[in-house]
């Protein structure tokens, strides 16, 4: 029995001295400011990967929809913001540069017929019905409905709606104010 209390003793002093000497090492980390900061874990929760993992899931695409119609929202913002505003963006959410990269290439796709080939037509006479019909085809060209639009640009904000995530979610909704009417 006076075995047991000894084993008993020894273990959980040497597992406080463990659990205290991290907390010691942590304290000292974040004294010459090498420790995580609030800010930092923060950021870091908001992601390009966070954000098509939520789009996967919310709204039953797959990763390569997810990522090339977030992509082509994101390039139509980097289109219609500032420099500074999209850079500002893409520091709040990292990995969103590669999103713009992973958006269909229209020059591989022909014209539309019917409607569609109306507004190809009238996009030729207005950057802003250019960069608005490109949207609906990049959507198109990954098996997206167009008004699956907008129930990405809402996941997207519901996604930024963090206190983190405002200037990004303001930046991104100014960003798409023509796109949405």
């Amino acid at each position: 029995m006076k075995k047991l209390i000894l084993l008993l003793t020894v273990t959980t002093l040497s597992s406080s001295a463990m659990a205290a000497e991290t907390i010691w090492l942590d304290s000292l980390k974040n004294l010459v400011g090498l420790g995580e900061t609030q800010e930092q874990s923060a950021v870091e929760k908001l992601s390009s990967d966070g954000l098509v993992n939520m789009l996967t899931s919310g709204l039953g695409v797959n990763t390569e929809q997810a990522s090339g119609g977030m992509g082509s929202l994101l390039n139509y913002v980097k289109n219609n913001v500032t420099s500074d505003q999209f850079s500002q963006l893409a520091s709040s959410v990292p990995g969103v540069e590669g999103l713009v990269g992973q958006m269909p290439d229209l020059s591989k796709l022909g014209s539309s017929e019917g409607l569609g080939g109306l507004l190809d037509k009238a996009s030729e006479y207005s950057d802003s019905l250019k960069s608005i019909n490109d949207v609906k085809r990049q959507f198109e060209a990954l098996g997206l409905k167009p008004e699956m639009i907008t129930s990405f640009i809402a996941s997207a904000q519901r996604y930024l709606d963090t206190e983190e995530g405002q200037q990004a979610k303001q930046v991104l909704t100014e960003g798409l104010a023509k796109l949405l009417g």
